[in-house]
């Protein structure tokens, strides 16, 4: 008799297992979708973001800086998030402010759809080539915020972009995503270049810090939360 038990409770396990795997699916897949909308409106610019964590890559950019469109673009479609953003600045005075404010909007649609960032993997790394330009992006989505730039552009314009404000719009997000970033720079001559690589490791980064660790339970962390 003992013998005969034997093959039936192993055969019983794998069904089992199958059960509750099909139920975490359906428990996944029921779940709702990690997204904010997020608008701020200053006497200075007026800003309108919708944010999907688990999209496809579509970017709809309309900031009235099409240098800044451009990175975002490649943003969304490098990170798979589905981003449509809508800005109106006061560009007859300068960029700053809108590039900053964006910065801080799509920062707070972060931290709005990563909610208590339970599950989340909340690290990322990536390393982007752009012919001779090679940029790295480390995140930490723990709650602190803090940006090492290390990107170093000698010239003061791309076309009629600022180059600076690349560091303005990397320090809102981080501030108001509530990261760790780090941005460096291995190699790199045009300064396109260089800043289209940073994007580009920063989407994938966050694509990969953003995402659910299936064998976690709760916030990555000793402490229980990153809230």
């Amino acid at each position: 008799m003992e013998s005969r038990s034997r093959p039936h409770s192993r055969a019983v396990a794998p069904a089992r297992r199958e059960q509750e795997n099909e139920a975490a699916a359906g428990s996944a897949a029921s779940a709702p979708p990690r997204a904010a909308r997020i608008e701020r409106r200053t006497r200075e610019t007026a800003i309108e973001a919708a944010l999907r964590l688990d999209g496809s890559g579509q970017g709809e950019i309309a900031t009235g800086v099409p240098f800044l469109d451009h990175m975002l673009e490649s943003f969304a479609r490098h990170g798979f998030f589905d981003l449509r953003l809508k800005a109106a600045g006061d560009l007859h005075i300068d960029d700053h402010h809108t590039v900053e404010d964006v910065g801080i909007v799509l920062g707070r649609a972060f931290r709005e759809a990563l909610g208590d960032r339970s599950g989340i993997r909340r690290f990322g790394h990536a390393v982007v080539p752009l012919d001779e330009a090679l940029c790295a992006a480390v995140v930490d989505i723990s709650g602190r915020c803090y940006l090492a730039y290390g990107l170093e552009i000698r010239e003061e314009r791309i076309g009629n972009f600022q180059t600076v404000l690349v560091h303005d719009f990397m320090k809102a997000l981080a501030d108001e995503t509530g990261m760790n970033l780090h941005l460096t720079m291995t190699a790199g001559r045009n300064p396109h270049h260089i800043v289209e690589a940073a994007f580009k490791a920063l989407a994938r980064a966050m694509d990969q810090a953003t995402a659910i660790e299936p064998r976690l339970s709760g916030a990555l962390s000793t402490k229980g939360t990153l809230a």
